[in-house]
């Protein structure tokens, strides 16, 4: 599942081709994805400008000038595939049409945008902008991380009292948005806290460190994403899940970079969860 740096850099890449531009033709081939696709939604998105693309959590927001927004989550296997534009030094041309091409955006300026799901695990809504934070998929969502709703003292006071292992805590997305699997399991260990320790039982000032900790993990993400996009290789276009160096994630039974002990995978809710035995407490 791609957690919020891989779908910044989704969104990132995706400017160049739909931001100020309208979307000339809308094709869309299947009534659903993971969820049913909305009414009339080739007729709903064609002529209507983007005016804006945004990140919510794990979600891209396309703000139209019809007063629509279009939502957009990859789920598991959804793909952003981009063509007819330049991506760092590479011009993408227009692929032949794929089996699961589920929607396809033609846009002016000559850019076309395709998601493509081979498993139907992501889905796509219009939802009305000033009505947005109302959606069953938005509604209830913790701050942003890089927002200034998300802050120490915040943090502390949602953490403070839970009984749940602090891993599990960071994973809730009432808490805060856009955090997974992976990168909490990599700010734990930056942070050097055992992600088993219920979050109630570590101190206020532990706990707080956890903000910036956060941001600095997410930024270097990004950052390494927004690299991969400006040195673009792929001939496909596709966009997001590019490889980042992990400290801890999937690193089971080798060193740790800090201190050497071999890194630990155990499973909690289902999840796996590598961490260091001697680095974090």
């Amino acid at each position: 599942m791609p957690e919020l740096p891989e779908v910044e850099t989704v969104r990132r890449g995706l400017v160049p081709a739909m931001e100020g531009h309208r979307i000339e033709r809308a094709e869309v081939n299947r009534p659903d994805l993971r969820w049913p696709l909305p009414e009339r939604m080739a007729e709903r998105l064609q002529g209507a400008r983007v005016d804006r693309l945004r990140r919510r959590s794990k979600y891209i927001l396309a703000d139209l000038d019809s007063g629509e927004s279009l939502l957009i989550h990859l789920g598991m296997s959804g793909r952003m595939l981009v063509s007819g534009v330049t991506l760092g030094e590479f011009h993408l041309d227009h692929p032949a049409p794929a089996k699961h091409d589920h929607v396809v955006l033609h846009m002016s300026g000559g850019g076309r945008v395709t998601f493509n799901d081979a498993r139907r695990f992501g889905a796509m809504d219009l939802v009305l902008t000033e009505r947005e934070q109302a959606h069953w998929l938005l509604a209830g969502l913790g701050p942003e991380p890089f927002g200034n709703d998300f802050h120490e003292d915040y943090l502390v006071e949602a953490l403070k009292r839970r009984a749940t292992p602090i891993k599990s805590a960071l994973l809730d997305q009432h808490v805060v948005a856009g955090l997974g699997n992976i990168y909490v399991c990599e700010v734990l260990h930056r942070a050097g806290i055992d992600p088993r320790r219920q979050a109630k039982r570590i101190s206020n000032l532990r706990l707080a460190s956890l903000v910036p900790i956060i941001r600095e993990v997410l930024t270097e993400a990004i950052s390494a994403g927004g690299s991969s996009l400006r040195d673009h290789r792929q001939a496909d276009g596709e966009l997001g899940y590019f490889q980042h160096s992990f400290h801890v994630y999937d690193r089971e039974d080798t060193p740790c970079t800090t201190c050497a002990t071999q890194i630990r995978r155990i499973v909690q809710s289902g999840r796996s969860t590598f961490f260091c035995p001697s680095c974090q407490k």
